[in-house]
């Protein structure tokens, strides 16, 4: 069923390839300059076990969304499928925090690419560390680039998109190319990495930003409603995003591993902190190959460009979602009927992610943006409840991926995405909780006072769903799912 009603619908152009390549572009940003670093850091030559460990948490994460995904293929269906599911309540948070953590990844990514960028334009950043007015500039005209890219249709941004992720592939590729040149067995036996070890490995999975590298998967989903084949292509391009993903990932390990010079192994690992500030430019130089560093900082500003573009595509999907369940204002649940767009959502993108980049001048603001950056982990637990869900509650619904065994795997799966949020540490999530108590508890007043819009059978209905970000409950009733 396409969506979009009498507003228009979504174009169904996206192919397999351009899936996958939109999961590769968020999973392979500006994280595999450092990565490999913050591994070797607490895992030693082990480092590549967490990476391996990692992809399979991610991937069991991913099965159970693609059984869902193929089966209701929605834009933004991270933001539908818990509605469906476990309600007005669990919808309403969901949502909320997908609109705030999918658009501040578009801010952070271009003020990512400004500090790589004031490697050659020093005057981008001010003294104090904040942009510099000609650095503001900079990341807003990069946003007004993305959203350009977006504005005109899925077929522009999946073409560009499917360029970047290229380029994505080609800078690492040739990294590792080179740097096996100087690979350096004896690297594999060196100590000092703390801790090190098999608690090393459980470390880096959780420290070191291994698991986090992959939590890109998930943008097949969010794109559902535009793919050409979406029962098909989508549990397919969630599977291989990650195996892509994985591999580059390991043999950056590797290569970085083995072509760290001896020397600066002295005191162990752990000692590179205070040796490296840009890895594999470092190394690059170090050895000799002063052109390979120049063509990784240039890639360092590809990369979260790359990035930035898909989220910003993503969020505007997300927020139309959110709409399109009743509780957000419905203006941004319609779809430009010649382009296949919402563009509304996309303008309110474009502000939001804008905000993300202002001064952090206030430890207040700076921890909220820490928070809300964190914020998608949590929305990845809602995955595994709504798919044990549906296949009690509906088990005639016509499932083209029927995952084996999703009574053992959705609990596991559901597991796997606590330990994330866990891992995210207390500061971000005690922030995120209060931030959505802030919002959810004045809205539940003025609905008890008869102000809201939101019909009362839809906000008091299963207000214990709550419960569902704590334990794995799987008998609320499925509904309204060709709503």
């Amino acid at each position: 069923m396409r969506e979009g009603g009498s507003t228009g619908g979504f174009k169904r152009r996206l192919s397999l390839l351009d899936l996958t390549l939109i999961g590769v572009g968020a999973i392979v940003g500006s994280g595999w300059l450092f990565a490999a670093l913050n591994g070797a850091l607490v895992a030693g030559p082990l480092a590549w076990a967490a990476w391996i460990l990692g992809a399979f948490v991610v991937t069991i994460i991913g099965i159970v969304y693609a059984e869902i995904g193929a089966a209701l293929p929605r834009a933004g269906g991270f933001v539908r499928y818990p509605e469906y599911t476990h309600g007005s309540l669990v919808g309403y948070i969901i949502g909320f925090m997908g609109m705030l953590s999918y658009s501040s990844v578009a801010g952070v990514e271009v003020e990512a690419v400004r500090q790589y960028t004031q490697h050659w334009w020093p005057g981008l950043t001010a003294p104090g560390g904040n942009p510099s007015t000609g650095g503001f500039i900079f990341q807003f005209s990069l946003l007004v680039l993305f959203f350009l890219l977006n504005y005109w249709s899925v077929n522009v941004f999946g073409k560009v998109n499917t360029v970047l992720t290229l380029i994505k592939f080609i800078v690492p590729l040739l990294t590792i190319t080179a740097l096996l040149t100087q690979f350096h067995v004896s690297n594999l036996r060196v100590g000092g990495a703390s801790p090190g070890g098999v608690n090393g490995i459980f470390q880096a999975v959780s420290t070191a930003g291994i698991v986090f590298a992959f939590l890109g998967f998930r943008q097949a989903v969010d794109f559902g409603a535009e793919a050409k084949n979406p029962q098909r292509d989508i549990p397919r391009s969630i599977v291989f995003a990650v195996v892509i993903s994985t591999a580059i990932y390991l043999l950056l390990q590797m290569c970085f591993i083995g072509a760290v010079p001896p020397q600066n192994l002295t005191h162990g690992w752990h000692a590179l902190a205070a040796v490296y500030t840009s890895p594999f430019a470092d190394i690059a130089t170090a050895v000799g190959m002063g052109w390979l560093s120049y063509v990784i900082f240039a890639d360092a500003m590809i990369s979260p460009s790359g990035t930035g573009n898909v989220y910003m595509s993503g969020t505007a999907r997300s927020i139309y979602s959110w709409a399109k369940t009743g509780y957000f204002y419905s203006w941004f649940g319609k779809i430009n009927k010649r382009t296949g767009i919402p563009r509304g959502a996309l303008w309110l993108t474009l502000v939001l992610s804008a905000m993300w980049t202002m001064p952090m001048h206030f430890q207040l603001w700076q921890g909220l943006v820490g928070a809300v950056t964190s914020a998608p982990v949590m929305t990845y637990v809602m995955g595994p409840v709504s798919a044990g869900s549906l296949r009690r509650t509906m088990p005639d619904l016509p499932r083209p991926f029927r995952l084996r065994g999703l009574g053992f795997w959705s609990p596991v799966a559901f597991v796997f995405a606590t330990l994330i949020i866990y891992w995210t540490g207390w500061n971000a999530n005690s922030l995120l909780i209060s931030l959505i108590n802030w919002i959810l508890g004045p809205l539940l007043r003025l609905h008890r006072q008869g102000r809201t819009s939101i019909p009362r059978s839809r906000m008091e209905e299963r207000r214990v769903a709550c419960g569902v970000l704590f334990v794995y409950p799987d008998d609320f009733p499925s509904r309204r799912l060709y709503g």
